[in-house]
């Protein structure tokens, strides 16, 4: 049955986030999140990536054979990284340094190659590309919000290196604790990216729980309503 595009916004962004539930592209979520502009740029690389491989599988799907499916799919996503990689190479050449092997790793990502399998194969274009960039938009999300918070406790900073995507002009717009600022060295490091992680799923889970239980009430309260006295 088709989804609303409200349901396939909800599902990207929360119900179903790659990072949060399904935990697909780990690899360089724990890699380069620890600061946010790294984050956004890889996460808004992945975003484009996902939207113009949905639509594009969607597009093709009825003319492409069972057997040779994921052969397409992953020829279709290569290109598409490739494009990426290139364009974030002229454009934002200090930032693609710094993301450097990732990038072209987009194209390894589990999150893209099952979105084209389980969503962009099965449904039209327009509902295809709302999924992929639902799904790339959780992505960044999750990704931001690891980097800024593992930026942030381990020195002491918020938005470092903003130049790097939006110009010498936007360094203003980056926070400091200033250099008596001793933070937590670890959050920057390798594990801190797992503990990181692991809290904010943790988060989603009672977020979750809190949500349902709150649905709950009402529809007991409803249900009392509606029973007939007895006598």
């Amino acid at each position: 049955m088709s989804m609303s595009y409200r349901e396939i916004i909800n599902n990207g962004l929360w119900g179903n986030n790659q990072a949060l539930v399904a935990l697909l592209g780990l690899c360089p979520l724990l890699a380069v999140s620890n600061t946010l502009i790294n984050g956004l740029g890889l996460g808004l690389a992945t975003m484009l990536v996902l939207m113009l491989s949905n639509g594009t599988i969607s597009f093709i799907r009825n003319w492409v054979r069972q057997e040779v499916r994921l052969p397409v799919f992953v020829l279709v996503i290569a290109s598409f990284v490739t494009a990426v990689e290139l364009s974030m190479n002229a454009w934002f050449h200090d930032l693609h340094k710094i993301l450097g092997i990732f990038i072209p790793l987009i194209v390894t990502n589990c999150a893209i190659v099952g979105r084209a399998e389980a969503f962009a194969s099965r449904n039209p274009v327009p509902q295809s590309i709302v999924d992929g960039f639902s799904m790339g938009a959780g992505f960044t999300l999750a990704l931001m919000t690891l980097g800024a918070v593992r930026e942030f406790i381990g020195q002491g900073t918020v938005l470092s290196g903003i130049h790097l995507m939006f110009g010498e002009a936007s360094r203003n717009l980056s926070f400091s604790m200033g250099d008596g600022f001793n933070g937590l060295i670890l959050a920057i490091l390798p594990p801190g990216a797992f503990f990181g992680l692991g809290l904010l799923i943790a988060l989603k889970q009672v977020i979750d729980k809190r949500n349902a239980r709150r649905a709950k009430i009402p529809e007991t309260e409803a249900t009392t309503t509606a029973a007939p006295a007895e006598g």
